[in-house]
Protein backbone atom coordinates (compact mmCIF):
# COMPACT_ATOMS: atom_id res chain seq x y z
CA UNK A 1 0.00 0.00 0.00
CA UNK A 2 0.88 3.13 -0.92
CA UNK A 3 1.70 5.72 2.09
CA UNK A 4 0.96 9.64 2.58
CA UNK A 5 4.54 9.31 3.56
CA UNK A 6 6.19 8.87 0.12
CA UNK A 7 9.32 11.55 -0.37
CA UNK A 8 9.31 13.54 -3.30
CA UNK A 9 11.73 16.05 -4.53
CA UNK A 10 11.37 19.17 -2.96
CA UNK A 11 11.45 22.69 -5.20
CA UNK A 12 14.69 24.47 -4.01
CA UNK A 13 13.97 26.06 -1.05
CA UNK A 14 13.57 29.91 -1.50
CA UNK A 15 15.56 33.20 0.25
CA UNK A 16 13.23 33.44 3.68
CA UNK A 17 13.60 36.48 6.17
CA UNK A 18 11.03 35.74 9.21
CA UNK A 19 10.32 36.12 12.52
CA UNK A 20 9.65 33.73 15.46
CA UNK A 21 7.22 35.72 17.35
CA UNK A 22 7.42 33.17 19.96
CA UNK A 23 7.89 34.33 24.15
CA UNK A 24 10.16 30.92 24.17
CA UNK A 25 12.66 32.55 21.30
CA UNK A 26 11.53 35.26 20.85
CA UNK A 27 14.80 36.87 19.34
CA UNK A 28 15.44 34.34 17.43
CA UNK A 29 15.29 35.59 13.29
CA UNK A 30 15.35 32.95 9.93
CA UNK A 31 17.46 34.90 7.62
CA UNK A 32 18.87 34.38 4.08
CA UNK A 33 21.00 31.43 3.87
CA UNK A 34 24.54 31.77 2.54
CA UNK A 35 24.81 29.80 0.05
CA UNK A 36 21.58 29.21 -3.19
CA UNK A 37 21.50 25.18 -3.29
CA UNK A 38 21.40 23.20 -6.27
CA UNK A 39 19.10 20.26 -7.35
CA UNK A 40 18.87 17.58 -4.65
CA UNK A 41 18.98 14.13 -5.78
CA UNK A 42 18.49 12.64 -2.28
CA UNK A 43 15.48 11.00 -1.59
CA UNK A 44 14.00 8.73 0.94
CA UNK A 45 11.04 6.69 -0.43
CA UNK A 46 9.13 5.16 3.20
CA UNK A 47 6.59 2.85 1.02
CA UNK A 48 9.14 0.50 -0.11
CA UNK A 49 9.33 -2.82 1.89
CA UNK A 50 12.93 -3.26 1.45
CA UNK A 51 13.60 0.65 3.12
CA UNK A 52 16.62 1.74 4.83
CA UNK A 53 17.72 4.14 6.34
CA UNK A 54 20.03 6.83 4.76
CA UNK A 55 23.50 7.20 6.56
CA UNK A 56 24.36 10.85 7.36
CA UNK A 57 27.10 12.36 9.01
CA UNK A 58 26.35 15.53 10.88
CA UNK A 59 30.02 17.47 11.50
CA UNK A 60 30.39 20.11 14.85
CA UNK A 61 29.59 22.80 14.02
CA UNK A 62 32.73 25.52 13.96
CA UNK A 63 33.15 28.25 15.62
CA UNK A 64 32.23 28.17 18.91
CA UNK A 65 33.25 24.98 20.35
CA UNK A 66 30.98 24.23 23.16
CA UNK A 67 27.83 25.77 21.58
CA UNK A 68 28.71 24.19 18.30
CA UNK A 69 29.15 20.53 19.39
CA UNK A 70 25.97 20.78 21.60
CA UNK A 71 23.86 21.50 18.44
CA UNK A 72 25.53 19.01 16.11
CA UNK A 73 24.60 16.49 19.38
CA UNK A 74 20.76 17.20 19.57
CA UNK A 75 20.87 17.22 15.49
CA UNK A 76 22.27 13.96 15.68
CA UNK A 77 19.96 12.16 18.35
CA UNK A 78 16.91 14.15 16.46
CA UNK A 79 17.61 12.39 13.05
CA UNK A 80 18.90 9.14 14.79
CA UNK A 81 15.45 8.62 16.92
CA UNK A 82 12.73 9.51 14.00
CA UNK A 83 14.25 6.03 12.41
CA UNK A 84 14.55 7.41 8.74
CA UNK A 85 18.68 8.66 9.20
CA UNK A 86 21.76 6.44 10.50
CA UNK A 87 23.83 9.23 12.04
CA UNK A 88 27.63 7.43 11.31
CA UNK A 89 29.74 7.19 14.16
CA UNK A 90 32.64 10.75 14.39
CA UNK A 91 34.87 8.39 14.43
CA UNK A 92 34.94 7.97 10.88
CA UNK A 93 35.43 10.96 9.75
CA UNK A 94 37.63 12.25 7.47
CA UNK A 95 37.17 16.32 8.52
CA UNK A 96 35.70 16.19 11.72
CA UNK A 97 34.73 19.85 11.09
CA UNK A 98 34.74 20.76 7.87
CA UNK A 99 35.72 24.78 7.25
CA UNK A 100 32.05 25.75 6.68
CA UNK A 101 32.83 28.40 3.79
CA UNK A 102 34.29 25.63 1.37
CA UNK A 103 32.97 22.48 -0.17
CA UNK A 104 33.80 19.24 1.45
CA UNK A 105 36.02 16.96 0.31
CA UNK A 106 33.16 14.69 -1.31
CA UNK A 107 35.75 11.89 -2.02
CA UNK A 108 36.16 11.51 1.60
CA UNK A 109 32.41 11.43 2.88
CA UNK A 110 31.39 8.94 -0.15
CA UNK A 111 34.57 6.36 1.36
CA UNK A 112 32.27 6.84 4.45
CA UNK A 113 29.29 5.64 2.77
CA UNK A 114 28.05 9.23 3.74
CA UNK A 115 24.99 10.00 1.56
CA UNK A 116 24.26 13.55 3.22
CA UNK A 117 26.23 15.89 4.85
CA UNK A 118 25.72 18.56 7.64
CA UNK A 119 27.98 20.80 8.09
CA UNK A 120 27.40 24.41 10.53
CA UNK A 121 29.00 26.68 12.16
CA UNK A 122 28.11 28.91 15.14
CA UNK A 123 29.67 32.73 16.71
CA UNK A 124 28.97 35.21 19.06
CA UNK A 125 27.37 38.54 17.40
CA UNK A 126 27.19 41.92 19.26
CA UNK A 127 24.86 41.89 22.31
CA UNK A 128 25.78 38.18 22.62
CA UNK A 129 23.32 36.33 21.02
CA UNK A 130 24.28 33.13 18.71
CA UNK A 131 24.66 32.69 14.84
CA UNK A 132 24.21 29.36 13.90
CA UNK A 133 24.68 28.57 10.09
CA UNK A 134 24.12 25.00 8.43
CA UNK A 135 24.96 23.53 4.71
CA UNK A 136 22.75 20.00 4.26
CA UNK A 137 24.95 18.65 1.32
CA UNK A 138 24.07 15.92 -1.17
CA UNK A 139 27.83 13.68 -1.17
CA UNK A 140 27.25 11.51 -4.17
CA UNK A 141 26.20 14.19 -6.33
CA UNK A 142 28.43 16.87 -4.88
CA UNK A 143 25.78 19.64 -4.06
CA UNK A 144 24.54 21.46 -1.62
CA UNK A 145 20.39 20.97 -0.84
CA UNK A 146 19.78 23.99 1.64
CA UNK A 147 21.46 26.16 3.90
CA UNK A 148 20.06 28.82 6.35
CA UNK A 149 21.56 31.13 9.10
CA UNK A 150 19.76 31.47 12.61
CA UNK A 151 20.41 34.47 15.15
CA UNK A 152 19.04 33.60 18.86
CA UNK A 153 19.68 34.01 22.42
CA UNK A 154 22.18 31.36 23.53
CA UNK A 155 19.68 29.95 26.08
CA UNK A 156 17.43 28.53 23.21
CA UNK A 157 20.85 27.13 21.65
CA UNK A 158 18.32 23.70 21.79
CA UNK A 159 15.65 25.34 20.06
CA UNK A 160 17.88 26.06 16.85
CA UNK A 161 18.72 22.63 16.90
CA UNK A 162 15.13 21.43 16.75
CA UNK A 163 14.70 24.17 13.88
CA UNK A 164 17.97 22.96 11.86
CA UNK A 165 16.85 19.28 12.29
CA UNK A 166 13.34 20.07 10.41
CA UNK A 167 15.16 21.52 7.53
CA UNK A 168 17.27 18.93 7.30
CA UNK A 169 14.18 16.42 7.71
CA UNK A 170 12.03 18.25 5.62
CA UNK A 171 14.58 19.00 2.85
CA UNK A 172 15.05 14.85 2.11
CA UNK A 173 12.25 13.54 3.11
CA UNK A 174 9.54 15.99 1.77
CA UNK A 175 7.45 15.51 4.97
CA UNK A 176 6.88 18.45 7.56
CA UNK A 177 9.34 18.76 10.54
CA UNK A 178 8.31 17.51 14.05
CA UNK A 179 11.41 18.42 15.66
CA UNK A 180 10.73 21.96 17.40
CA UNK A 181 7.56 20.71 19.24
CA UNK A 182 6.83 20.03 22.69
CA UNK A 183 5.22 17.45 24.53
CA UNK A 184 2.59 17.85 27.42
CA UNK A 185 1.91 14.71 29.84
CA UNK A 186 0.99 13.21 33.13
CA UNK A 187 3.84 12.61 35.38
CA UNK A 188 3.62 10.12 38.09
CA UNK A 189 5.87 9.43 40.65
CA UNK A 190 5.22 7.08 43.90
CA UNK A 191 3.58 4.17 44.62
CA UNK A 192 0.70 2.97 42.53
CA UNK A 193 -1.74 3.02 45.17
CA UNK A 194 -1.14 6.36 45.46
CA UNK A 195 0.35 8.00 42.45
CA UNK A 196 0.84 11.59 42.50
CA UNK A 197 -0.34 13.15 38.86
CA UNK A 198 1.27 16.27 37.73
CA UNK A 199 0.36 17.70 34.41
CA UNK A 200 4.15 18.13 32.94
CA UNK A 201 5.53 20.00 29.75
CA UNK A 202 9.01 19.15 28.06
CA UNK A 203 10.84 19.47 24.36
CA UNK A 204 9.77 16.50 22.00
CA UNK A 205 12.90 14.78 23.18
CA UNK A 206 12.29 14.68 27.18
CA UNK A 207 14.95 18.03 27.60
CA UNK A 208 13.52 21.44 29.27
CA UNK A 209 10.79 19.83 31.30
CA UNK A 210 8.45 21.46 33.57
CA UNK A 211 5.70 21.05 36.10
CA UNK A 212 2.19 22.85 35.18
CA UNK A 213 0.35 21.83 38.27
CA UNK A 214 1.11 20.82 41.81
CA UNK A 215 -0.41 17.38 42.12
CA UNK A 216 -3.35 18.51 44.50
CA UNK A 217 -5.91 17.42 41.82
CA UNK A 218 -5.99 14.38 39.54
CA UNK A 219 -5.44 15.22 35.91
CA UNK A 220 -5.90 13.74 32.85
CA UNK A 221 -5.75 13.70 28.84
CA UNK A 222 -4.33 17.58 28.00
CA UNK A 223 -4.56 18.43 24.62
CA UNK A 224 -2.93 21.41 22.92
CA UNK A 225 -4.61 23.97 21.19
CA UNK A 226 -3.42 24.08 17.53
CA UNK A 227 -3.14 27.61 17.47
CA UNK A 228 -1.98 29.13 21.17
CA UNK A 229 0.08 28.86 23.97
CA UNK A 230 -3.06 27.03 25.44
CA UNK A 231 -3.55 23.43 26.79
CA UNK A 232 -6.87 21.62 28.05
CA UNK A 233 -7.26 18.83 30.52
CA UNK A 234 -9.59 17.18 32.55
CA UNK A 235 -9.16 17.75 36.48
CA UNK A 236 -10.54 16.57 39.57
CA UNK A 237 -10.35 17.39 43.05
CA UNK A 238 -11.10 14.95 45.75
CA UNK A 239 -14.85 15.18 46.71
CA UNK A 240 -16.07 17.49 43.92
CA UNK A 241 -16.97 16.45 40.09
CA UNK A 242 -14.18 15.96 37.60
CA UNK A 243 -14.57 19.58 35.19
CA UNK A 244 -12.40 20.43 31.74
CA UNK A 245 -10.22 23.29 32.32
CA UNK A 246 -7.98 25.55 29.82
CA UNK A 247 -4.63 26.77 31.35
CA UNK A 248 -2.48 29.34 29.51
CA UNK A 249 1.10 28.06 29.28
CA UNK A 250 2.64 32.08 28.83
CA UNK A 251 0.41 33.58 31.83
CA UNK A 252 0.06 30.36 34.18
CA UNK A 253 -3.60 31.29 34.43
CA UNK A 254 -6.28 28.33 34.89
CA UNK A 255 -9.93 28.36 34.78
CA UNK A 256 -13.02 26.08 34.01
CA UNK A 257 -14.84 25.67 30.74
CA UNK A 258 -18.28 25.53 31.90
CA UNK A 259 -20.03 25.16 34.60
CA UNK A 260 -21.75 21.61 34.31
CA UNK A 261 -23.49 19.94 37.24
CA UNK A 262 -22.01 16.72 36.15
CA UNK A 263 -19.07 15.14 34.99
CA UNK A 264 -17.41 16.53 31.60
CA UNK A 265 -14.52 14.74 30.47
CA UNK A 266 -12.12 14.10 26.87
CA UNK A 267 -11.89 17.80 25.91
CA UNK A 268 -9.82 18.65 22.35
CA UNK A 269 -9.93 21.77 20.69
CA UNK A 270 -10.58 23.07 17.04
CA UNK A 271 -8.66 23.46 14.62
CA UNK A 272 -9.00 27.14 14.44
CA UNK A 273 -8.70 27.04 18.31
CA UNK A 274 -11.96 28.58 18.91
CA UNK A 275 -14.22 25.87 19.64
CA UNK A 276 -13.62 22.84 22.36
CA UNK A 277 -15.69 19.49 21.74
CA UNK A 278 -16.22 17.27 24.75
CA UNK A 279 -18.77 14.52 26.51
CA UNK A 280 -20.68 15.49 29.20
CA UNK A 281 -22.24 13.05 31.54
CA UNK A 282 -26.35 12.94 32.56
CA UNK A 283 -26.90 9.93 34.69
CA UNK A 284 -25.52 6.85 32.96
CA UNK A 285 -25.67 8.85 29.48
CA UNK A 286 -22.82 10.67 27.88
CA UNK A 287 -22.88 12.99 24.69
CA UNK A 288 -20.90 15.47 22.66
CA UNK A 289 -21.35 18.69 23.11
CA UNK A 290 -18.90 21.99 21.35
CA UNK A 291 -18.89 24.65 23.12
CA UNK A 292 -17.39 28.49 21.96
CA UNK A 293 -14.20 30.02 23.70
CA UNK A 294 -15.55 33.14 22.77
CA UNK A 295 -19.28 33.49 23.84
CA UNK A 296 -18.94 30.29 26.04
CA UNK A 297 -22.13 29.18 24.88
CA UNK A 298 -22.87 25.40 24.56
CA UNK A 299 -24.04 23.35 21.56
CA UNK A 300 -24.97 19.27 22.26
CA UNK A 301 -24.20 17.75 18.95
CA UNK A 302 -25.25 13.86 20.41
CA UNK A 303 -28.01 12.67 21.76
CA UNK A 304 -28.40 8.98 22.80
CA UNK A 305 -28.65 6.78 25.93
CA UNK A 306 -25.07 5.73 25.11
CA UNK A 307 -21.81 6.48 26.12
CA UNK A 308 -20.52 8.98 23.82
CA UNK A 309 -16.94 10.38 24.27
CA UNK A 310 -13.52 10.95 22.79
CA UNK A 311 -14.09 13.34 20.08
CA UNK A 312 -11.75 14.55 17.91
CA UNK A 313 -12.03 17.25 14.98
CA UNK A 314 -11.35 17.06 11.63
CA UNK A 315 -8.22 19.22 10.41
CA UNK A 316 -10.81 21.42 8.21
CA UNK A 317 -13.29 21.26 10.99
CA UNK A 318 -15.89 19.53 9.36
CA UNK A 319 -16.44 16.67 11.03
CA UNK A 320 -16.04 14.58 14.49
CA UNK A 321 -15.04 11.37 15.22
CA UNK A 322 -15.53 9.79 18.28
CA UNK A 323 -16.06 6.84 20.29
CA UNK A 324 -19.53 5.40 21.28
CA UNK A 325 -21.10 2.33 22.85
CA UNK A 326 -24.33 2.64 21.03
CA UNK A 327 -24.09 -0.86 18.88
CA UNK A 328 -23.23 -2.52 22.35
CA UNK A 329 -19.61 -2.48 22.26
CA UNK A 330 -17.13 0.59 22.12
CA UNK A 331 -16.53 1.79 18.03
CA UNK A 332 -15.20 4.54 16.22
CA UNK A 333 -17.77 7.18 14.83
CA UNK A 334 -18.18 9.82 12.46
CA UNK A 335 -20.12 12.33 11.96
CA UNK A 336 -20.89 15.98 10.97
CA UNK A 337 -19.70 18.77 13.07
CA UNK A 338 -23.38 19.56 13.36
CA UNK A 339 -24.16 16.20 14.53
CA UNK A 340 -26.01 14.80 11.49
CA UNK A 341 -24.69 11.81 9.33
CA UNK A 342 -23.70 9.64 11.73
CA UNK A 343 -21.15 6.63 10.51
CA UNK A 344 -19.51 3.80 11.70
CA UNK A 345 -16.41 3.26 10.51
CA UNK A 346 -14.40 0.64 12.96
CA UNK A 347 -15.80 -3.19 12.04
CA UNK A 348 -12.36 -4.76 13.21
CA UNK A 349 -12.44 -7.89 15.88
CA UNK A 350 -12.16 -6.16 19.66
CA UNK A 351 -13.19 -2.56 21.17
CA UNK A 352 -12.03 0.36 19.68
CA UNK A 353 -11.23 3.78 21.40
CA UNK A 354 -9.88 6.87 21.37
CA UNK A 355 -9.63 8.16 18.11
CA UNK A 356 -7.75 11.19 17.08
CA UNK A 357 -7.71 12.40 13.77
CA UNK A 358 -4.50 13.37 11.94
CA UNK A 359 -3.23 16.50 11.17
CA UNK A 360 -3.11 15.59 7.27
CA UNK A 361 -6.48 14.27 7.58
CA UNK A 362 -5.79 10.99 6.42
CA UNK A 363 -5.97 8.92 8.85
CA UNK A 364 -8.03 8.64 12.27
CA UNK A 365 -5.45 6.43 15.05
CA UNK A 366 -6.95 4.81 17.54
CA UNK A 367 -6.67 2.54 20.91
CA UNK A 368 -8.07 -1.11 20.40
CA UNK A 369 -8.73 -3.94 23.16
CA UNK A 370 -9.24 -7.63 22.23
CA UNK A 371 -9.08 -9.77 24.69
CA UNK A 372 -5.85 -8.74 26.95
CA UNK A 373 -3.83 -6.95 24.00
CA UNK A 374 -4.19 -3.19 23.24
CA UNK A 375 -3.23 -2.12 20.28
CA UNK A 376 -2.66 1.50 18.77
CA UNK A 377 -3.48 1.10 14.88
CA UNK A 378 -4.46 3.77 12.28
CA UNK A 379 -7.33 3.62 10.02
CA UNK A 380 -8.81 5.75 7.08
CA UNK A 381 -11.50 8.01 8.00
CA UNK A 382 -14.39 6.09 5.81
CA UNK A 383 -12.51 2.77 8.23
CA UNK A 384 -10.85 1.43 5.46
CA UNK A 385 -6.78 0.72 4.96
CA UNK A 386 -6.61 -0.42 9.01
CA UNK A 387 -3.00 -1.03 10.18
CA UNK A 388 -2.05 -2.00 13.68
CA UNK A 389 1.41 -0.06 14.42
CA UNK A 390 2.08 -1.71 18.09
CA UNK A 391 0.03 -4.11 20.55
CA UNK A 392 1.37 -5.47 23.99
CA UNK A 393 -0.45 -5.70 27.28
CA UNK A 394 -1.38 -2.25 27.83
CA UNK A 395 -1.13 0.59 25.63
CA UNK A 396 -3.06 3.76 24.79
CA UNK A 397 -3.48 7.71 24.41
CA UNK A 398 -2.18 8.40 20.85
CA UNK A 399 -1.26 11.57 19.91
CA UNK A 400 -0.08 13.34 16.46
CA UNK A 401 3.08 14.66 16.06
CA UNK A 402 1.91 17.81 14.05
CA UNK A 403 3.08 16.34 10.69
CA UNK A 404 0.97 13.64 10.33
CA UNK A 405 3.93 11.06 10.13
CA UNK A 406 4.33 9.81 13.90
CA UNK A 407 2.03 9.01 17.20
CA UNK A 408 3.24 8.96 20.88
CA UNK A 409 1.33 6.92 23.43
CA UNK A 410 2.26 5.48 26.61
CA UNK A 411 2.76 2.08 27.53
CA UNK A 412 1.98 0.33 30.78
CA UNK A 413 3.66 -3.07 31.43
CA UNK A 414 1.75 -4.15 34.56
CA UNK A 415 2.84 -4.73 38.27
CA UNK A 416 4.49 -2.13 40.26
CA UNK A 417 5.89 -0.36 37.50
CA UNK A 418 4.10 2.87 35.89
CA UNK A 419 3.63 4.05 32.14
CA UNK A 420 6.23 5.29 29.78
CA UNK A 421 5.72 7.31 26.51
CA UNK A 422 6.63 5.46 23.24
CA UNK A 423 6.58 7.24 19.16
CA UNK A 424 5.80 5.25 16.38
CA UNK A 425 5.75 6.20 13.15
CA UNK A 426 2.66 5.49 10.66
CA UNK A 427 4.85 2.57 9.18
CA UNK A 428 4.58 0.33 11.67
CA UNK A 429 9.05 0.33 11.81
CA UNK A 430 9.74 2.19 13.87
CA UNK A 431 9.28 2.47 17.47
CA UNK A 432 11.18 4.41 20.40
CA UNK A 433 10.72 5.27 23.77
CA UNK A 434 10.22 9.24 24.60
CA UNK A 435 12.35 10.05 28.02
CA UNK A 436 10.49 11.27 31.37
CA UNK A 437 11.52 12.07 34.96
CA UNK A 438 9.60 8.99 36.09
CA UNK A 439 6.41 7.90 34.82
CA UNK A 440 4.17 8.61 32.28
CA UNK A 441 0.51 9.07 30.61
CA UNK A 442 -1.78 10.57 28.42
CA UNK A 443 0.98 12.52 25.98
CA UNK A 444 -0.35 15.32 23.87
CA UNK A 445 2.05 16.82 20.89
CA UNK A 446 2.36 20.21 20.74
CA UNK A 447 2.15 22.13 16.70
CA UNK A 448 5.69 23.48 15.48
CA UNK A 449 6.35 25.86 17.82
CA UNK A 450 6.97 28.79 14.29
CA UNK A 451 3.07 27.80 13.75
CA UNK A 452 1.58 28.76 17.28
CA UNK A 453 0.96 32.36 18.00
Amino acid sequence: MSLPARAKKSPMMKTLMARLALPLIAAMTLVPAVLTPARAEITITLDRANFQPLPIAVTNFGGDVEFGARIAEVITANLRRCGYFVPIDAQAFVEPSPAFDAAPQFSAWQAINAQALVTGRVTREGGGRLKAEFRLWDVFAGQQLTGQQYFADPNNWRRIAHIISDAIFTRITGLKGFFDTRVVFVDESGPKEARRKRLAIMDQDGANLRYLTRGEDLVVTPRFSPVAQEITFMSQRTGEQPHVQLLNLDTGQREIVGNFPDMTSSPRFSPDGQRIVMSLQQGGNANIYIMDLRSRTTTRITSTNAIDTSPSFSPDGARIAFESDRGGRQQIYVMNVDGSDVQRVSFGEGSYAQPVWSPRGDYIAFTRQKGGTFSIGIMRPDGTGERILTEGFHNEGPSWAPNGQYLMFWRDPGGQGGGKLYMVDVTGRVEVPVPTPSFGSDPAWSPLLTDVR
